[in-house]
């Protein structure tokens, strides 16, 4: 049996002042991410991206055209860590004011 893994924070935040047109997801881990790629699932549309690194206290604008203010979705996030353990994250895309 393996041992259970150490806990590991998501390293990411997201700046929603643009929202619903445009959110800023910003890498506020200690390192880089590698092999970024955003999945968009809801109203408007957004196209997926996938960039090869990420750096601490860089940042990656997702548009959405289409979204009206009150609309919702969710960016599935996937990345790598420098040790090539894969994560995913589900994002919220909701407008400022509405997120917690």
């Amino acid at each position: 049996m393996h041992p259970a893994p150490t806990a590991y924070a998501v390293p990411f935040a997201v700046d929603r002042s643009q929202a619903p047109r445009r959110y800023d997801l910003v890498n506020i881990g200690d390192e880089p991410v590698d092999g970024l790629s955003l999945t968009h699932l809801g109203s408007g549309y957004s196209p997926p991206l996938a960039v090869l690194r990420l750096e601490p206290g860089r940042s990656l604008g997702i548009a959405v055209f289409g979204a009206a203010p009150d609309d919702t979705g969710v960016v599935i996030v996937r990345w790598r860590r420098p040790d090539r353990s894969e994560y995913l994250w589900r994002m919220s895309l909701v407008g400022p004011g509405l997120a917690p």
